[in-house]
């Protein structure tokens, strides 16, 4: 499935008459192909989680629109992996895994076999009958993308899900989320910090300037696949790394200098060797 957004901008308004406005988004123009991998990246506070939130329709734009365009219409037609899992500590794996079609009445045989199914797939089907408190990070993370693919989406949004994970986790999931992705080619829109992770997983990143955010540039990334650690040894790896790199090292220090206009000084940075220190 395509996604269209066209002049997305979005407004936060606050204070009792409304005098205080944060414009987050100022006018995002992209096009996702059917069965993309696409990347989001840009600056803190450049509106990434805003787009992902518009998207999965948990906030409505201010203007502009957003159109899912394929021959396949469903109720799930999108599906949200968060940064921080956002499981039902309640309830085992097994049950948070189908919370989609649960919600949807669907018949409890099928999204219970669609259950095994997936958490086989992300290879903690032994851990079924754990609870969230009970796993590590990863393994809840495994548990999120087990319920997005469980609802079926045409399309699933990811903002950071690999972001709180220590090195080697994260290094393992990338190349699992990339094993999953060949075998179901679902259209895949990822916000991430790390240029690294958006050259391994993406076909195509977006660079977002400093609030408000719009696309300045999209970077194709025409590395074969498969794709993994070898995959970071390629020159071209190494090439888009420094392209993406130069597109976002101005809108950085621009978000860097606004934030000290608005807010106390935080501490200085320590100086960086090379852009490779900076996720």
């Amino acid at each position: 499935m395509r996604v269209v957004i066209h002049g997305l901008t979005k407004t936060y308004v606050s204070g009792r008459r409304g005098e205080k406005r944060v414009r987050a988004l100022g006018g995002v123009d992209i096009e996702v192909r059917d069965r993309e991998f696409f990347g989001v990246i840009g600056p803190t506070g450049c509106g990434k989680t805003t787009l992902l939130h518009i998207l999965a329709g948990l906030e409505q734009p201010t203007a502009g629109t957003v159109e899912f365009v394929g021959d396949k219409r469903t109720e799930a037609m999108v599906s949200m992996v968060f940064q921080d899992a956002a499981l039902m500590p309640w309830r085992t794996v097994s049950d948070n895994v189908p919370l989609g079609p649960e919600f949807r009445k669907q018949p409890e045989p099928i999204y219970k076999r669609a259950t095994q199914f997936f958490l086989e797939m992300v290879r903690i089907l032994d851990f079924g009958g754990a609870h969230p408190g009970e796993l590590s990070g990863g393994m809840k993370q495994k548990v999120a993308i087990a319920r997005a693919l469980a609802n079926d989406p045409e399309v699933i949004v990811m903002d950071e899900p690999f972001a709180n994970l220590d090195a080697q986790t994260r290094m393992l999931l990338r190349e699992e989320l990339l094993t999953i992705w060949e075998k179901h080619k679902k259209t895949v829109i990822l916000v991430t910090h790390n240029i690294e992770e958006a050259v391994m997983l993406c076909d195509r990143v977006a660079v977002m300037s400093a609030a408000p955010g719009v696309v300045k540039s999209i970077v194709p990334i025409d590395l074969p696949r498969p794709r993994g650690f070898k995959t970071m040894q390629d020159p071209d790896f190494i090439r888009c790394l420094e392209k993406i790199w130069e597109l976002l090292r101005y809108e950085v220090d621009r978000a860097m200098r606004e934030n000290h206009r608005s807010g106390p000084e935080p501490e200085a940075p320590p100086r960086r060797k090379s852009i490779f220190d900076w996720w």
